[in-house]
C-alpha cells in the first residue's frame, strides 16, 4: 500500500472511532439498568430497504446499534425524548453535529430524505 492510502485508512479510522467516544449530554440515557436482551435487540434490528440497510450499516450502526458515547440505541424508548424535539431539530443536529456525533452522521452522501429515514427507523417508526 502506498503511504497516502495507509495515511487515509489512519485518518477515516481514527474518526469512525472517536466518533462514538463523544459525551452524549442527554443524561443517563444508558444506565446500569439496561438489559442485555435490549442490547442485543438493538444490535440485530436492521431496515428492511436494502439501501437504508446499507446507509445504517455503514453510518449509524457502530454507534447507534451498541450505544456507544451515549448514543441512543436503535429501535429503544431512549429516542423519545429525542423524537419529542421534532425532526426539524433532529436533521439540524445530524447534518451539524450534536455532542459526540460527527457532522452527517458519517454519511456524506446522505441528503435530508435518507437522514429522516435513517432517524424514523432508529427511532422504531415504520
Amino acid at each position: 500500500m502506498n503511504h497516502r492510502l495507509i495515511t487515509a485508512l489512519l485518518v477515516a479510522s481514527t474518526f469512525l472511532f472517536s466518533a462514538c467516544s463523544g459525551e452524549s449530554g442527554q443524561g443517563s440515557a444508558t444506565t446500569a439498568t439496561n438489559t442485555a436482551s435490549t442490547s442485543t435487540s438493538s444490535k440485530k434490528t436492521m431496515p428492511e430497504d436494502p439501501d437504508l440497510k446499507s446507509l445504517y450499516v455503514q453510518s449509524c450502526f457502530s454507534c447507534h446499534g451498541t450505544g456507544a458515547g451515549g448514543a441512543p440505541r436503535t429501535g429503544t424508548a431512549e429516542w423519545d425524548s429525542r423524537m419529542a424535539k421534532g425532526m426539524d431539530t433532529l436533521l439540524d443536529n445530524t447534518i451539524n453535529g450534536f455532542n459526540g456525533m460527527p457532522p452527517l452522521g458519517l454519511c456524506m452522501d446522505c441528503g435530508e430524505e435518507e437522514f429522516e429515514a435513517l432517524i424514523r427507523f432508529m427511532a422504531g417508526e415504520k
